[in-house]
């Protein structure tokens, strides 16, 4: 199981977070699993009007993730689903995906929750997607590691000048 090993995350003074989460249209049972479990702990942490962007796919997630986290957002989460096939376009496009969101984090200063499920099989996503008989949370889990980033960034000082 893939979430083996999974750090207990406790955040705390929150509330005030601006939050956005951008999440692709493809695959909707999965993705409406995703979207539900990230909507639910920003609920759980006291973020209760966060905004809530759909894409295309998952390939598009990366440039609205930077006009997000350039606006003024203290953390932004993605979240996406791609399902190997038969052709290296699964590969293009979780490494297309995953070095954009990389960027867009250390480039900007923001958090950003990577709820990209990258799966051999539906079964596999369906699995991970937060839905009722889901071993894992994946939704949930991206928003609990932004939120929990941002909170660590505000206690780094500004350097004197």
């Amino acid at each position: 199981m893939s979430g083996k090993g999974a750090p207990e995350l406790t955040v705390k003074n929150c509330q005030d977070l601006r939050v956005a989460v951008v999440a692709a249209q493809w695959h909707d049972q999965v993705m409406g699993g995703l979207v539900d479990g990230a909507l639910r702990a920003l609920r759980e942490l006291g973020i209760d009007e966060p905004t809530l962007l759909r894409v295309p796919g998952s390939f598009e997630l990366p440039v609205v993730a930077k006009v997000l986290a350039s606006r003024g957002y203290d953390a932004v989460v993605a979240l996406g689903v791609v399902i190997r096939g038969g052709t290296p376009h699964f590969d293009y496009v979780c490494q297309g995906v995953t070095n954009g969101l990389t960027q867009v984090s250390v480039e900007t200063g923001v958090p950003v929750g990577f709820g990209v499920l990258t799966c051999d099989t539906e079964e596999q996503a369906l699995d991970r997607s937060g839905l009722p008989g889901s071993s894992e949370d994946k939704g949930h889990e991206a928003v609990t590691a932004a939120v929990a980033t941002a909170a660590t960034l505000r206690t780094v000082a500004e350097p004197w000048r």
